[in-house]
């Protein structure tokens, strides 16, 4: 066994007992020749242009918040901070609109910052300080919680607040009419892989994947790659991502991870992420580990080789946003 560490290339720990994997369902990722178009935050094709907007969602990563609802139907979700070792998710949906989405969760100036460099429609509930003064100026379209509680968003019964505040896309888009926001508008596309050069990719042997937060474990995510289906599966505290209801595993082509500098800011252990300056980054892709760079272009969070855009393969993204690379291990079977 070939082990590889984030920074000091010791192996990390091993687990008495893998997580079991739930199997993944087999999709068909194969671009075809007659695609006129392609999605542009997947490089998926498509025979329709794809000009809607993209929608941006806050979801609640709390342990009582999950199994969440609608991840699987993300093109992009970052993870990233929010007070203490607490994470959530920026989910970034644009190819594919999920039926209901949640549980959603409060807004971080940062959050906000990266909805606008995909040119989406904000979706939260709550807000810090910082968040309300951004989103009350008008500079983003967005549709919050804290004004339409019980009306666009709903509380399920089965979980307790602020762990149970839901948003259907019906409801989006209503919500998005009502205020005169338009729902067209596509984001910039980013750089795919060609299917026939996916072969090509190179770099260190990197199957398993872990991404701690804090101490404990409750916010440690690891990622297992799957040679058949060549996608990666995750888990949150040794329990897989699935959907809530149908317990359909959550899967991703690519995983970025990005070191960038986090600050305490108050007693409530609010934070900044620059989320602008770039720096070091690990690109994991087909079992495959590269060590690149980060860049902010045009607002999106880029993953950069040789100082050129670097190519990702067709399908789903996740990125984790970390205080340093030394929180990141991974293992090659």
């Amino acid at each position: 066994m070939l082990l590889f560490s984030a920074c000091s290339k010791k192996a990390p720990e091993k687990e008495t007992e893998k997580p079991e994997v739930k199997e993944p369902k087999q999709t068909e990722q194969t671009e075809e020749k007659t695609d006129k178009y392609h999605f542009p935050l997947t490089g998926i094709g498509t025979d329709t242009e794809p000009n809607q907007r993209a929608v941006a969602v806050t979801v609640n990563n709390h342990p009582e918040a999950r199994p969440q609802t609608g991840l699987s139907k993300a093109d992009i979700v970052f993870e990233l901070l929010a007070e203490g070792n607490i994470t959530r998710f920026v989910a970034i949906f644009q190819s594919e609109a999920p039926e209901n989405i949640g549980p959603v969760r409060s807004a971080r100036e940062y959050f906000i910052e990266l909805a606008e460099g995909y040119k989406a429609l904000f979706i939260a509930h709550g807000y810090s300080p910082e968040a309300k003064k951004i989103l009350t100026s008008g500079v983003i379209d967005n549709l919050n919680g804290m004004v339409y509680d019980g009306t666009l968003f709903k509380r399920s019964s089965d979980r307790k607040a602020p762990h149970n505040s839901y948003i259907t896309f019906e409801n989006i888009e209503k919500g998005a009419e009502d205020n005169g926001f338009s729902m067209t508008g596509p984001p910039a596309s980013m750089n795919f892989y060609k299917e026939d050069k996916l072969e090509s990719i190179n770099g260190n042997a990197a199957d398993h994947i872990k991404v701690v937060y804090g101490n404990g474990s409750q916010f440690t995510a690891d990622y297992q790659y799957d040679v058949q289906s060549g996608q990666y599966s995750r888990f949150s505290d040794g329990e897989q991502t699935v959907e809530y209801q149908t317990s359909e595993p959550v899967l991703m082509n690519n995983l970025l991870v990005i070191e960038t500098e986090h600050k305490v800011l108050d007693s409530a252990g609010r934070r900044s992420i620059d989320l602008t300056s770039g720096g070091k980054a690990y690109l994991f892709q087909k079992g495959i580990m590269k060590e690149i760079e980060w860049r902010n272009t045009d607002g999106q969070i880029l993953p950069y080789e040789d100082g050129q855009p670097a190519k990702l393969v067709p399908g789903k993204l996740w990125v984790n946003v970390v205080p340093s690379l030394k929180d990141v291990s991974f293992e090659a079977k």
